[in-house]
């Protein structure tokens, strides 16, 4: 099933991958938000290039001055210290230029180790070009691509380092709305910047990408309030706790012609959904998605989702529903559209049985359940 629908903010979701960049940008500094509750980070910027990096021990290696950052909610100073050395720094370099994103050291075995990030970090290199991966030691290590999921927007790198720290799984399904998170990753190339601030809200419908080339990356996301900006994207968004519970992966902005910086308005790929995609991937080198086995009416303009067609022999069709049923709810969640119907399906697994309340072309409200299908994703 495939379908291009804007939505809502479509055109102001902004994937945080900072735009391929000829030559170096000189920073003269930056701006970090305060609040007074809270302890103090220690962290390090790069003498020459402005870079900053998150200190573990308070202390900087030469050629990098000591600053303090502020930060709010949880301990962020020992949440940093935990989670930075898992923490790398992607750099793409094409004939078109280069850019900047964040990953997490994943998997790791005694030679070789797996980094997830978003596939639109990388997927400037896929025709062509380079991944270098900035570890948190300064290290700089080339990396090539296991696989990709363009429909999850996440990919997985692999480095010939073996035996390094990873990051620690959470479980995003725990979540909460006004929970303290850290996010952590490379923003406008500023390597080991750390913020923080809370879940705004879970299960929020987010597409991004989708043109002639690329397909529309469908996320069921996190939404938070900590600072996000372009560069940010693949790195980790960590609970209280400091386990990783999101890829931070989207931003909104005011507008085609505004800002397209951090206005609190951050979105993430929620954890559990990235780890299926990235174990499938390692395992396999390439991923699945489920199929609910329908195409929805983009001209319907009502509450619902609308059938347009159905799959004959998948699990919509199986299941019985019609031609015509506008889709109500999908597991208890109110579907509102055509984009929300979809991130629902696409948050669960091929397999998975799904609860689905439609009401009927005869004016009837009646309850299916189909199992989804499973199919291939575009990876490489």
């Amino acid at each position: 099933m495939k379908f291009k629908e804007r939505f809502g903010m479509r055109n102001s979701i902004l994937k945080v991958l900072t735009g391929f960049i000829i030559g170096a940008t000189a920073i003269g500094g930056f701006a970090v938000a305060q609040n007074s509750q809270v302890p103090i980070v220690k962290a390090c910027v790069d003498n020459k290039t402005g870079a900053l990096f998150a200190s573990s021990n308070g202390s900087c290696s030469k050629g990098r001055s000591a600053i303090d950052i502020g930060a709010t909610g949880a301990n962020v100073k020992s949440i940093a210290q935990d989670v930075s050395p898992s923490v790398v720094s992607i750099s793409v370099s094409t004939n078109f230029g280069g850019g900047t994103g964040s990953g997490s050291i994943y998997q790791t075995n005694s030679s070789t180790s797996y980094i997830l990030t978003n596939n639109h970090v990388i997927e400037g290199a896929v025709s062509g070009g380079t991944i270098s991966v900035e570890l948190n030691n300064g290290d700089i290590l080339n990396a090539t691509i296991v696989g990709r999921d363009p429909a999850y927007d996440l990919a997985v790198l692999q480095i010939k380092r073996g035996n390094m720290p990873t990051i620690t799984f959470g479980d995003s399904n725990s979540i909460s709305i006004g929970d303290p998170v850290v996010a952590f990753g490379s923003p406008l190339g500023l390597s080991g910047t750390v913020t923080s601030g809370i879940v705004s809200a879970i299960n929020r419908p987010v597409t991004t990408g989708g043109s002639s080339t690329t397909e529309s990356s469908y996320i069921n996301a996190v939404q938070t309030d900590a600072a996000i900006n372009p560069g940010n994207s693949g790195g980790p968004l960590v609970d209280g706790a400091g386990r990783i519970i999101g890829i931070n992966s989207a931003i909104a902005s005011l507008g085609a012609t505004s800002q397209t910086g951090s206005i609190g308005l951050g979105f993430a790929i929620p954890f559990n959904q990235a780890k299926r995609i990235a174990d499938e991937i390692i395992k396999n080198g390439f991923s699945t998605k489920p199929i609910f086995g329908v195409s929805f009416d983009p001209t319907y303009t009502g509450i619902g989702a609308r059938v347009f067609a159905v799959t004959s022999g998948k699990g919509a069709a199986k299941a019985g529903i019609p031609v015509g049923a506008i889709i109500k709810s999908i597991d208890g969640v109110k579907i509102t559209d055509n984009v929300s119907a979809i991130v629902r399906i696409r948050a669960k697994a091929p397999g998975d049985q799904v609860t689905v309340v439609a009401d009927l072309p005869n004016g009837s409200s009646t309850t299916f359940t189909v199992t989804l299908d499973s199919a291939p994703s575009l990876n490489n």
